[in-house]
This record gives structure tokens, C-alpha cells and sequence, in this order.
């Protein structure tokens, strides 16, 4: 989303930025969710769509050009359904933010830089009452997973991971499953030692990891790399009796019990999972939990602005 502002604002397109920064009742995106609204009235990112996206992109678009931004609540009830329906009960507050000067992107410009390793705070700024109030934005980077493994399962998990934001990493030392035509693109393969590749991966960004390979040895090797790691989330495949005997082959490697304990084994929600694409739906859905879980509150605010 930054990356889109700056890019449009660079080319001379006028964009606007617009925020959900409080809710209250059933609403269909919580506080945080954000969209962009380019010069062509074109919509990047979600509100959750509906009547609410349509009058958020109507008045964003009009007020592109405008020196401040506004604030405004939507009243999800039956006089706010329209024709399609969307009775959700509650009300959201937007606020909308144009962005076309050269000052007002300056913060952005740094928290883009920012967002490559971890998150950022941006500034969204409104008028109300004659006065200038600002919201401040949580932005995460997109959560990091590494797959050990490029077997049937990691094909499945892959494909499902990237469609919901995560930067997919997959490990393998065999280059006829490890390839580009099993994993393409966006997707990054890492052909060798499933174990030393992991180990010079885990470090960086907000990183999950499952461990999904064809083998008892490869499991814990991998393992091993990423225990005592800072990684979000490790997760195992296998039964409990495998998990068991690896899980004491590395206590006298010097592994914690608080880090053996912390692993996701065996892995994914209990949904009853049998086949391939099952147990990869599975895994993916704990993968959401625990990163929804770990999540900061994306908004503080508002403040009050002090003119100089």
C-alpha cells in the first residue's frame, strides 16, 4: 500500500488514503483496515466492500485536490443497506487523507523503508471542528513463512499462503521438487541443505515456520535450525510418537523445554483433516490465528495537531 502511494504520488497522480480508525458493533473490516484512492477512482485494498467502499471511494475521490482530510461514520443499518443487502449493525469511522504534497509524503517515504523489516507508523491527518487531529497507522510487513519441504503438501500450503499475504519461502535439497514449475512465482525456492538454508533465513522480518518434509532426519534438522530462533510460529508434521523421539534427540543439544514446548506439533487446527489439500487448509488457518493474534492495535489517536 505505501509503495502504491509513493509510486502514483511520483508519477503526478493524486491519491488519497483512507482508513477505518474506529468501529463499533458488527462491522464487515475492523480499526485499521486502509484502502487507496488513485486519480482514475480506481480502489486498492478492501473496506469489505458494499455500499461502504463505494461512498468511501466516491468521497475520496472528490476531495484529491482538497488540503485536508475528513472524517466520516457510516451507519451500517437498514437505511445505509442500499440495494445489496449489507445490514451489519454497527458503525465504522473513516477517515480520508489526500495525499499530494511533497511534505505530506515525507513520512511515508520513511516508513516504507521501515516496513522492509519489521513495521511503521504513518501519520493520517484530518480536520474537525476547525482544528487538525492525526491518526497514527500501524503498518505491518507481510508476515515471512518458511517451508521445509517441497513435497505435496507444501505445493497446496504455498499457493494458499501467498493468496493471503504471507512471503512464501521453500526449502528442499532436491532441485526436481524445488523448482520454479512446482512453485512459481512470487514463491522463493531454496535448493540444498534444507537445515543451513532455514538457519540463514529465519532471522529476518516476522517469519513462520512449518516443517513439512519427506523424512524423520530432515524434520529435525530443520528443527533444530529454527529452535531458539525468533521466529513467530514453528510448526511439525507428524505423529506424536515421531515428534516425541525428536523432540529427545534435541533436549541434550541443549534446547530449553520452553522451546520444545512452544513448537505446533502436531501441526494445523484439529478440523479433521485427512487429505493433502485438508491438511494444508489446516495448517494455513493456524498460521492466521497466530498472526492475528500476535497483532499490535493498528490505530492510536486522535491527537491534536499544534499549528507552529
Amino acid at each position: 500500500m505505501l509503495q502504491t502511494i509513493l509510486t502514483e504520488h511520483d508519477a503526478g497522480r493524486r491519491v488519497a488514503l483512507c482508513v477505518v480508525v474506529a468501529t463499533r458493533g458488527s462491522t464487515p473490516q475492523p480499526a485499521g483496515a486502509l484502502v487507496c484512492v488513485d486519480d482514475a477512482a480506481n480502489v486498492i485494498g478492501t473496506l469489505g466492500g458494499g455500499c461502504v467502499e463505494a461512498d468511501v471511494r466516491r468521497h475520496a475521490y472528490e476531495r484529491l485536490s482538497a488540503a485536508s482530510g475528513q472524517l466520516l461514520t457510516f451507519k451500517l443499518d437498514a437505511d445505509f443497506g442500499y440495494d445489496d443487502g449489507m445490514i451489519c449493525g454497527g458503525e465504522m469511522d473513516v477517515a480520508i487523507c489526500p495525499l499530494h504534497l511533497e511534505d505530506d509524503l515525507a513520512p511515508y517515504r520513511t516508513a516504507a523503508t521501515a516496513l522492509k523489516t519489521g513495521a511503521a507508523i504513518v501519520p493520517v491527518r484530518i480536520e474537525r471542528d476547525q482544528q487538525q487531529w492525526e491518526y497514527r497507522v500501524r503498518i505491518e510487513a507481510a508476515p515471512r513463512l518458511l517451508i521445509a519441504g517441497a513435497g505435496h503438501i507444501s505445493r497446496v500450503l504455498a499457493d494458499v499462503t501467498r493468496r493471503i499475504g504471507f512471503e512464501v519461502n521453500v526449502f528442499d535439497d532436491r532441485s526436481d521438487y524445488a523448482n520454479e514449475r512446482r512453485f512459481p512465482r512470487p514463491v522463493i525456492v531454496h535448493v540444498g541443505d534444507i537445515g543451513e538454508n532455514l538457519k540463514e533465513q529465519v532471522g529476518s522480518g516476522v517469519t513462520y515456520v512449518v516443517i513439512v518434509t519427506r523424512g524423520h532426519k530432515n524434520d529435525e534438522a530443520a528443527l533444530a535450525a529454527v529452535l531458539g530462533s525468533q521466529a513467530a510460529y514453528i510448526g511439525m508434521i507428524g505423529s506424536r510418537r515421531k515428534i516425541n523421539v525428536i523432540f529427545d534427540d534435541l533436549r541434550p543439544e541443549g534446547f530449553g523445554e520452553a522451546e520444545v514446548a512452544a513448537v505446533h506439533a502436531p501441526i494445523g487446527l484439529s478440523i479433521g483433516a485427512v487429505t493433502t489439500d485438508e491438511i494444508a487448509i489446516s495448517i494455513a488457518a493456524e498460521l492466521i490465528s497466530v498472526h492475528r493474534a500476535n497483532r499490535l492495535p493498528s490505530i492510536e489517536g486522535p491527537f491534536p495537531v499544534e499549528t507552529p
